[in-house]
């Protein structure tokens, strides 16, 4: 009993502590006409254009804008309407915009690609800001957590998308497609890391060369120990013997070509 005031006191404080924090949620909810909150960590970015809610980001030399080209590798982000966590390094500029990167959040979409479902991967698009349904291999937002099926595919709406943004290799994509998506990797390769794809060059380049001049070896040594074989049937172990040694020597060969490629992806 002597305890029971004690409690009373510590639920009243817990109460008048965490009352006002959620009706300041509501409030701010009111204000911004929306209750759509994202899960994640927001970041402040200033954006050039007219942003809105749901507008997905992509970062260029020149700062940040709306993404408009679709599956584009440059995609940073969603702009967030009401982030759990952010972050706010710009100021009070008034171009600056909170931008998820990981988590859950609310994306303007279209069906340009095709009917939206549930876990289907979403990419950007053409229109500026608006994310669509991926159909082929390329760089893509996340996965839809709820479809969108408008009447019209230039109509735009929110859905939740849950972002994770990566290379999708789509195994409907066609061989033509997938040749083209091979050549824009190498070409994002050499760009962002030139030094990598030139120690991946030269250790292939060792390891063709290295199979290269096995093969031209035993080819010559078993050309001429045939030739021998023929005119001489009495010297048939020496020249077999002969060939084995040759089948020695290229596999050494080949087997140090591959160990100086292992070295130079090493360095």
């Amino acid at each position: 009993m002597k305890k029971l005031p004690i409690l009373i006191f510590a639920a009243i404080l817990v109460f008048s502590i965490v009352f006002p924090v959620f009706a300041q949620e509501e409030q701010e909810q009111e204000a911004t006409g929306s209750s759509d909150a994202s899960m994640g960590v927001a970041n402040y970015l200033v954006i050039e254009g007219d942003v809105r809610p749901g507008n997905i980001i992509c970062s260029a030399s020149n700062g940040y804008s709306l993404c408009d080209e679709a599956y584009d590798s440059s995609m940073l982000g969603v702009v967030a309407e009401n982030p759990a966590v952010s972050f706010n390094l710009t100021g009070s500029d008034e171009s600056s915009h909170p931008v998820i990167s990981s988590g859950t959040t609310y994306v303007l979409v279209n069906s340009e690609g095709g009917e939206i479902k549930k876990g289907d991967l979403i990419t950007t698009s053409a229109t500026n800001g608006v994310g669509t349904k991926a159909s082929k291999s390329g760089f893509v937002l996340g996965s839809a957590i709820e479809g969108f099926n408008p009447g019209k595919p230039t109509d735009s709406g929110t859905i939740a998308v849950s972002l994770y943004m990566h290379y999708s290799n789509l195994q409907s994509a066609k061989v033509q497609g997938q040749l083209q998506d091979v050549f824009k990797l190498s070409a994002i390769a050499a760009t962002e890391s030139p030094s990598e794809v030139f120690k991946y060059f030269l250790a292939g380049l060792v390891i063709m060369s290295s199979v290269a001049a096995g093969l031209y070896t035993f080819g010559r040594t078993a050309s001429r120990g045939l030739e021998a074989l023929g005119r001489n049937p009495m010297a048939q172990r020496i020249i077999q013997m002969g060939i084995a040694m040759n089948v020695v020597l290229t596999v050494a060969i080949v087997s140090a070509g591959v160990v100086i490629a292992y070295f130079i992806l090493r360095l």
